[in-house]
């Protein structure tokens, strides 16, 4: 396809004046592979640090209202168990959580801690590690340490949308890895060096947003489809559809491979980093994060059934907003839990309080939960992986605790 320049230079500038490419929506990877068994899992990741806080509400403490007097207040929100309400843009999902087929985890992080950089906290998240990996450094993913412990894995299916590979499914396991032309001219590192540069300019900040939804609305429209297959049509259909489909979009693929051969699926969804006007922000992704999961129970069907979904971001936010109406990068953060292979209905994890002495570093929710142990108990249920290589191999130093009782 043929690109103008003067659009070139125009997406050039934008991912320039972003807040941080990790946490744009624009970078929505999607990867699959097939496995030996009959149940599925799917991990989405939410880059850019999404608000537990603001997801699962602890609306029964009146210390939440008085830190958020200008986000506490959702009539649409719904209750869960009389202490914490949902989200009303995730009310969609409210029928699952009835079904007990969508739970949350609570007070929960990686080991990372006080730099709250997306990109580390992103890496540190897909490498399953204990370790600060660092700005730029490459390490295989945990995704990809559970399938090297599978013998006779074999690689069927793999898609991806956006110019960056998921950290987490890397490594020697027998993935492969398909991505659509690049429509930005701006190396990875590029974009990491600018998010560490413009990250905390309010100006660079505000502009950069407002860039990247311009870029998504150019690029609606943009691909065509050559009639040569499904995975054309596919294609077709995602750059075509809008911000709010194309989480849905990603899904439907996903599912369409979950019920054939692939058995491991994970793709990411973009626009959680609310600094401002978190409001509308978070408004957009809750749909994008809704969609994606009512996507893959309506595709998936009886499969659904065996199917496990974890959807995890890399920190979570500060308890208080800020002058701006939105909130800053924290530690302690929330994770959905959806399917029918989870025991939902519930919000799991020990919850450690609001009150500034229980806040980390008398700013963040404290984290109490580690993502990891969810994700081992998960595939030890699933797949019948033992605790001993998860601990070991898979997530380095983790010590998975008593069972959560997260599957049926």
């Amino acid at each position: 396809m043929a690109h103008n320049p003067n659009r070139r230079q125009f997406l050039l500038r934008s991912a320039a004046l972003g807040c941080s490419a990790a946490a744009s929506p624009f970078w929505t990877p999607i990867t699959l592979a097939s496995a030996p068994w009959d149940t599925r899992l799917v991990v989405i990741i939410l880059r850019g640090g999404m608000d537990g806080l603001d997801v699962v509400r602890p609306a029964g403490d009146p210390l939440f209202a008085e830190y958020r007097p200008n986000l506490s207040d959702d009539a649409a929100s719904s209750d869960l168990d009389g202490y914490f309400r949902l989200n009303g843009h995730l009310g969609a999902l409210a029928p699952l959580w009835q079904a007990g087929e969508v739970g949350f985890a609570h007070a929960v992080s990686t080991p990372y801690r006080d730099k709250r950089s997306h990109f580390d906290g992103q890496d540190m998240l897909e490498a399953g590690t204990g370790m600060d990996v660092g700005i730029g450094a490459v390490r295989d993913g945990w995704l990809n340490r559970m399938l090297q412990s599978v013998p006779g894995v074999d690689a069927r299916t793999a898609f991806a949308v956006g110019r960056e590979d998921m950290i987490i499914l890397n490594g020697n396991a027998p993935v492969s890895s398909w991505s659509p032309e690049a429509r930005l001219d701006l190396s990875p590192q590029g974009r990491r060096l600018l998010q560490a540069l413009y990250h905390e300019d309010p100006l660079f900040q505000e502009a950069g947003n407002t860039a990247t939804e311009l870029v998504e609305m150019l690029e609606t429209g943009d691909a065509g489809d050559d009639g040569e297959g499904d995975d054309n049509a596919m294609m077709a259909s995602m750059m075509n559809a809008g911000r709010a489909a194309r989480a849905g979009a990603l899904a439907r693929f996903a599912a369409e491979r979950l019920n054939q051969d692939t058995r491991i699926a994970a793709f990411s969804i973009g626009g959680w980093d609310t600094h401002r006007t978190q409001a509308n922000g978070i408004k957009r992704a809750l749909g994008e994060l809704a969609d994606a999961v009512l996507t893959l129970k309506q595709v998936l069907g009886a499969n659904w059934d065996r199917t496990a979904v974890l959807a995890m971001t890399e920190f979570g936010r500060t308890a208080r907003e800020n002058g701006s109406r939105g909130t800053d990068h924290g530690t302690g953060g929330a994770m959905l839990m959806a399917g029918g292979a989870i025991r939902g209905g519930r919000v799991y994890g020990q919850w450690p309080g609001i009150a500034e002495a229980e806040l980390y570093q008398r700013r963040d929710l404290m984290p109490t939960g580690d993502v990891r142990a969810y994700a081992a108990q998960t595939m030890q249920g699933l797949f019948g992986l033992p605790r001993d290589v998860l601990e070991g191999s898979i997530f380095p130093g983790l010590d998975m605790g008593s069972d959560l009782g997260i599957l049926r």
